[in-house]
Parts: structure tokens; C-alpha cells; sequence
């Protein structure tokens, strides 16, 4: 069992991309979004292990195959991806509360977005439930983490140290959507 745990732990830390919204956090914080981490990973988690459950019945209540679900989030990661490269705002953040960012857009659709439910359906096939939850638990310990010293991070890049790390992995973002968006098309 623990050697399915670390599978997917991979899998899911590969998909999560916990690193690579680094430099996200940093831009919600920049624009004076609160960003709680214990709050973010409690949402996360939530969201991952209800939808390990109950996630294909949800997408056929509403006639919704996971491909589609898969490219929904694929579209809203190119919107957040655009507006790192670009520099624009898309998303209207200032109407946000000052909590609402560790839920939205942090826990849904960053961490735990259509690429990350996808995957979870499919590890399904493969692993037994309390494997895949073991892999959420590691991941959401390692989003606490980055999130809890994303202050710590900006303050040691510099400003322009994070609008280079952001736009770089803003081009990733963008990456990433696009693949999610061809291979669910």
C-alpha cells in the first residue's frame, strides 16, 4: 500500500502543481488577497476526496462527461495563465472578500481543478481509495507548506524576481491548459 500512496502522491503533485503556483499565491497576496493556507488545504481536500466519491454521479446529474469537465477547467487555467503573461486582470479580484481567495481561485481550480479531479477519477481504476486519499493528504500537507511561506518567498525573489518567476510559469499555465484542452477535445 505505500508504494501505491507514492504513485499517487506523484501523480497528483505532478498535476497539483503546487511549486508551480508559487508564483499565483504571490500575485493574489501582491493584489491583497488573503490566502489562508490551513483554510486552501481543508477546501482542497474536501473537494478532491468528495469528488473521489461522488464526482462521476455529480458530472451525470447534469449530463456532463468528465472530457467536458476537463476542458471547463482547461479554459478557466488559460484565463489564469493569460493574465500572468499579460499582466491583465480578467478575474475581478477586488469584489472578492479578503478570505475568499484560499477558496477560489486557490483550492478550485488551482489545486484541486479539472485536471486534478480528472485524474483522480482515472487513479480509480488503478488504486484502492485509501491509497488515493493517502496521496491527497501528502499533497495538501505540501500545499500548506508552500502556501505558508509564500510570504517568505516574494520577500527573498524581489518583485522582479516574481513577475519573472510568474510570467514563466504563466507560459507553463498556458501549457498545461492547452493540454488539457487537446487531449479532452
Amino acid at each position: 500500500m505505500l508504494k501505491e500512496i507514492i504513485s499517487v502522491t506523484l501523480i497528483l503533485f505532478s498535476i497539483i502543481d503546487v511549486l508551480g503556483n508559487i508564483p499565483i499565491f504571490i500575485s493574489l497576496k501582491s493584489k491583497n488577497i488573503e490566502i489562508n493556507p490551513l483554510k486552501a488545504s481543508l477546501a482542497s481536500g474536501a473537494i478532491m476526496i468528495a469528488f473521489l466519491f461522488i464526482g462521476e454521479l455529480i458530472l451525470s446529474l447534469f449530463g456532463v462527461d468528465v472530457g467536458s469537465f476537463a476542458l471547463a477547467g482547461a479554459i478557466v487555467i488559460f484565463i489564469i495563465g493569460l493574465e500572468m503573461v499579460l499582466g491583465m486582470e480578467i478575474f475581478k479580484h477586488e469584489s472578492l472578500d479578503t478570505n475568499s481567495g484560499s477558496i477560489f481561485p486557490v483550492a478550485f481550480p488551482l489545486v484541486a481543478g479539472a485536471g486534478t479531479l480528472t485524474t483522480i477519477l482515472s487513479l480509480k481504476a488503478e488504486y484502492q481509495e485509501i491509497s488515493i486519499i493517502g496521496g491527497i493528504v501528502v499533497n495538501l500537507v505540501i500545499l500548506f507548506i508552500v502556501i505558508y511561506f509564500s510570504d517568505w518567498l516574494q520577500k527573498n525573489l524581489g518583485r522582479q524576481g516574481a513577475s519573472v518567476l510568474r510570467k514563466v510559469f504563466g507560459i507553463i499555465l498556458l501549457a498545461i491548459a492547452i493540454k488539457l484542452f487537446k487531449n479532452n477535445l
